[in-house]
């Protein structure tokens, strides 16, 4: 999912990844919203927070809209840096922003369940953390599949996907059609992670709070030790294939 590039990239690649992540930022955003007040997966609604804010000459609130949206970039940027600094190993690139968002969510779960509820709590820095490991997030998925997939936001998915749907119903030709299709698959797979990923991330929280956060944890485990079992299985089978030869 997240090894292959260019040429070696398939669209299985990209489904399998963009229905494993779009469920992580589903998940993600509905325990921000839940426990923080405040969408975590995109920048959009702060934008107009921001905006709606400095016009009613709320400053400091305006200033902590500015940050939510500066994290994000944040994230977006950092991941873009590990990622490059490592382009020459890719088969490696794609774990630091991953085990980066990893630890992160850890430590808001951590962090929530020792302040969440008390007059101490972190809630503005809880957020810009949630905000920038999915930056780290959507800048890898966006990089790794050549911006085919993006898992956190749905707005110019669902553009796409409108674009994509008048093309289905125009376009005669085979191959046009097939690629359409495909393509109207990739965005409708991405919509129902995040959907399923905020109603699974919804009801977790009901009784966890903030370790709901766990669960988008154990499928970014499950994404990085499936394309390593994955690698090692195949170089295993070239291995014995090379022997038998």
């Amino acid at each position: 999912m997240l090894r292959h590039k260019g040429k070696g990239r398939t669209y299985s690649h990209n489904l399998k990844l963009a229905s494993l992540l779009s469920g992580v930022a589903g998940m993600v955003n509905i325990c921000g919203v839940f426990a923080l007040g405040t969408l975590t997966t995109n920048v959009t609604g702060h934008f107009a927070y921001f905006a709606e804010t400095l016009f009613l000459q709320d400053f400091s609130t305006a200033l902590v809209f500015m940050v939510y949206i500066l994290f994000f970039l944040l994230g977006a940027f950092v991941s873009g840096l590990l990622t490059e600094s490592v382009s020459g190993r890719f088969h490696t690139a794609y774990v630091m922003p991953l085990a980066l968002e990893i630890v992160i969510l850890c430590a808001v779960t951590a962090f929530g369940e020792i302040y969440y509820g008390t007059d101490r709590s972190p809630i503005g820095a809880l957020a810009c953390a949630l905000l920038f490991a999915m930056g780290l997030q959507n800048a890898l998925v966006t990089r790794v599949s050549q911006s085919v997939v993006r898992t956190t936001h749905l707005t110019g998915l669902f553009t796409d996907l409108g674009i994509e749907l008048a093309q289905r119903l125009i376009y005669r030709g085979n191959t046009e059609r097939t690629r359409l299709r495909k393509s109207i698959f990739l965005k409708l797979m991405i919509i129902i992670g995040f959907f399923f990923g905020g109603i699974a991330g919804g009801y977790l929280y009901q009784y966890l709070q903030l370790r709901a956060l766990l669960l988008p944890v154990v499928v970014l485990l499950f994404t990085l030790g499936y394309d390593e079992l994955l690698f090692r299985f195949y170089r295993l089978k070239r291995k014995l294939r090379s022997k038998a030869t």
